[in-house]
């Protein structure tokens, strides 16, 4: 099951290049870009581990790239991605995310459904290992 998250996650992954020109058009745009990975992309997991510091006045995609492929030399099994956060007043948030890196096998989740009482419907996330073992 492919993980659909960030921007670009319904399309093919991203070239080297592809990904260059995206974190050089954030850098244009004065937005901070920072790296992150995890090995757990559950859609509430929104906390990712960051990989070095935000990196605030780079002007060129080289330098974030180099930060790229340390983490994809160091993680090579755990999904990556690049936030692009803009610091201007009135916004303050990531304006752009979307992943640079996914593992070779990607796990996926289940959506299982129960009824109750009435009309109730509860809704939980399993993740593949947790309904693989049953």
């Amino acid at each position: 099951m492919r993980i659909t998250q960030g921007t670009f996650s319904f399309l093919p992954d991203l070239t080297d290049t592809q990904i260059k020109a995206q974190v050089q058009y954030c850098l244009e745009k004065g937005w901070a870009v920072s790296v992150e990975h995890t090995d757990d992309p559950h859609p509430r997991n929104n906390y990712w581990e960051m990989w070095g510091l935000p990196m605030f006045d780079l002007r060129d995609s080289a330098g974030v790239f180099g930060e790229i492929a340390a983490c994809r030399a160091a993680f090579p099994n755990n999904y990556i991605r690049v936030n692009a956060f803009d610091s201007s007043q009135g916004w303050e948030t990531v304006r752009l995310s979307f992943l640079v890196q996914r593992p070779a096998k990607e796990e996926g989740f289940r959506l299982d459904r129960t009824e109750g009482p009435g009309r109730t419907q509860r809704y939980a996330m399993r993740h593949r290992a947790q309904f693989e073992a049953r």
